[in-house]
């Protein structure tokens, strides 16, 4: 079996992170597999990419020229929109790798066209990162369910016109992919749940299968230790806040984490603990959460976050709409409770007051209460880590998520093979 992972880049964050680690995991089980991306972040010779620097300089230029479309919406929402109408060159150099199955990733950015997957001329395994596949062009839709008919009127562009931008791409997708060979894979319940109610996916086969980790990668250690390692103070209680854009992503929920901290300076000595953010460098203005603030930035390798996990007593994870956050699960697997509002695919992780507790969605109070649970006592804090430990060695490892696509992979080539319709 010869696999083409393809995607736009095999960077640290979100998607491309969970990309690469799937790759590598069907590579230990002696699959062919090899990856295909617009930016190469990794050294690495199974994974190929664009090397002229002309294809290069497309890369940098595609983001920007992609949106160019929103722009007749000058009262669009300040949000990821992907309109993906730029000719690529994946089809072809998909071609030269002559893969028995594709296995779709995180495309936008103007990496992919919507035209081109038809052109791939292979089952495609589409495991979505977001729901853009299924939206007129947004990758999270907030409150709105257009995505379920035909898009149109878009809240997040401000239009009120059903033909709009939206309906345009939702119209395309339609056209080019009703005849695909194509199975749909969520990382989480939620995402998956919200594709079957789509028009554009729902009579796909769709399956849920959790991101995966390396579980010796991301490990528990003794927090001391990990908390002198980091330069941060032992006998301080750790919370731990982190993501891609952590403080300017609004779906992140900082802004609910901050009021939510101020709630807790009420529940808990302020003296006795400290707030860690990474993912962000320390803003001009800074929040005054009622706590000391350690801003650590972007943090590029596995063993710095994985040490960083370590070191904290609870990871918060205030977001208003996600998928499966890999920041939750690598810091399940470093023995760390989250907490989290119950919302997306953050329950498939969190199982509440085991691994740590699911707050109402977006009530900071909760939330606040919610990290004083899992902070004020010893022996319960303990429990919990050892529960989150074994809930990733049990759920989220990368052998399992690998197996898992293995399987799936194999009984779509062998349903194509005997000409059976997925």
């Amino acid at each position: 079996m010869k696999v083409c992972s393809v995607g736009r880049s095999n960077g640290r964050g979100g998607g491309y992170a969970a990309a690469y680690r799937l790759h590598h995991g069907l590579r230990k089980l002696g699959v062919d597999s090899s990856m295909l991306v617009g930016i190469d972040n990794r050294d690495d010779f199974t994974v190929l990419s664009p090397t002229s620097k002309l294809a290069q300089t497309w890369m940098k230029l595609a983001p920007g020229l992609d949106r160019m479309p929103t722009r007749f919406y000058p009262q669009r929402e300040n949000l990821p929109y992907s309109v993906q109408w730029l000719p690529d060159r994946v089809t072809a150099e998909v071609a030269k790798i002559a893969p028995d199955i594709i296995n779709l990733h995180w495309i936008n950015s103007g990496y992919l066209q919507i035209e081109s997957l038809p052109k791939l001329g292979k089952p495609i395994v589409w495991t979505l990162h977001d729901m853009w596949a299924f939206t007129g062009g947004c990758h999270y839709s907030r409150e709105c369910d257009r995505y379920t008919k035909a898009c149109g009127a878009c809240p997040q562009l401000h239009s009120n016109r059903d033909w709009d931008l939206s309906r345009w791409i939702w119209r395309r997708k339609l056209k080019a992919w009703q005849d695909l060979n194509l199975t749909i894979v969520t990382p989480s319940n939620w995402l998956a749940d919200c594709a079957r109610k789509s028009s554009l996916l729902g009579g796909l086969r769709i399956e849920a299968i959790p991101n995966g980790l390396n579980a010796q990668r991301y490990q528990p250690i003794e927090k001391s230790l990990a908390k002198k390692l980091v330069g941060l103070p032992p006998d301080k209680k750790i919370i731990l806040f982190g993501a891609l854009q952590a403080t300017s992503d609004r779906r992140k929920g900082f802004h609910l984490l901050m009021p939510a901290l101020q709630k807790l300076s009420y529940l808990q000595d302020s003296e006795r603990i400290e707030l860690v953010v990474f993912g962000s460098s320390q803003p001009k203005k800074t929040p005054d959460f009622g706590f000391k603030v350690n801003y650590l930035g972007k943090l590029n390798d596995d063993i710095s976050i994985a040490l960083v996990y370590a070191a904290a007593d609870v990871f918060v994870a205030p977001s208003l709409q996600d998928n499966l956050p890999n920041t939750i699960i690598e810091a399940l697997a470093c023995g760390t409770p989250c907490v989290g509002f119950n919302i997306g695919g953050l329950s498939d992780a969190i199982a509440h007051l085991e691994t740590g507790y699911l707050a109402k969605p977006y009530e900071p109070e909760d939330l606040a209460w919610g990290i004083s649970w899992v902070l004020e006592e010893e022996l319960r804090w303990q429990d919990l880590s050892r529960q989150a430990r074994a809930k990733v060695e049990q759920e989220f490892t990368v052998e399992i998520q690998a197996r898992k696509y293995h399987q799936l992979f194999e009984e779509i080539l062998n349903n194509s093979h005997a000409g059976k319709p997925q």
